[in-house]
């Protein structure tokens, strides 16, 4: 579950100047109230800079709320799981027609502890998660619009999966990280086996069953959707 990220302000500068830049932004401070900032650690019902596809199907940046909105609480929701995105009412329009990244440095995950009888969580230390060697963290997730205050806005919320490894000490769900591929038609969605090498023989069985556990949920969460534009 991601419940914070962190956006460093001035690494990602050119990307939050020109989603402030844009008339959406100015029309959602003065409707909301909301302010502009995007950048520091960000918090649900925040306004950040997201990339998704404009009018021309384009990779543009365009300030998003975080968490969609439900009837049935007043919690922003923040997040959605892949497993379930294509299913659930709430999801299944963004899941076909609204997919966006979120541009962050990293995010956040807090340790949970559950009861022996698994009905009761407590909150432990929080642990700052970002991919090895690297300045960025793109996170994965569904955006739609929604009225606020007479207003259309567009609101998103991040992807997650059941974590493995390392993550799953923390938290039981992880996030995915979309790598669109410069100049191709085509995107790649990383997750991560912490601990396992390829270089290391002793950890070739483990590798392989964690590696055909998540080949396994990609294929089943994307395989209907494939088979679908197979057959048209």
């Amino acid at each position: 579950m991601c419940t914070r990220f962190y956006v460093e302000p001035t690494y990602y500068a050119p990307i939050i100047t020109r989603a402030q830049k844009l008339k959406l932004a100015d029309d959602m401070m003065r409707h909301l109230g909301k302010p502009l900032t995007m950048s520091g650690e960000m918090r649900p019902t925040d306004v950040t800079a997201v990339l998704a596809p404009n009018k021309e199907g384009r990779v543009a940046v365009f300030p998003m709320i975080w968490g969609f909105s439900h009837e049935a609480t007043d919690a922003p929701i923040v997040n959605c799981r892949l497993e379930t995105a294509s299913q659930k009412e709430m999801r299944k329009d963004s899941w076909f027609r609204r997919r966006c990244v979120i541009p962050c440095s990293w995010y956040f995950e807090w340790e949970h502890f559950r009861s022996p009888d698994g009905k009761r969580s407590k909150v432990g230390d929080k642990y700052l998660i970002q991919p090895k060697d690297s300045h960025t963290t793109m996170l994965a997730g569904l955006y739609r619009f929604e009225e606020r205050n007479g207003l259309q806005v567009p609101v998103f919320s991040v992807l997650t999966r059941d974590a493995i490894g390392e993550l799953r000490g923390i938290h039981d769900k992880v996030k995915l990280e979309w790598d669109k591929l410069d100049n191709k038609k085509a995107s790649a969605i990383y997750t991560y086996i912490p601990k396992l090498s390829f270089n290391d023989q002793s950890n070739y069985p483990d590798l392989m069953n964690k590696a055909i556990d998540l080949v396994i949920a990609i294929r089943e969460a994307f395989s209907p959707f494939v088979n679908q534009y197979s057959r048209d």
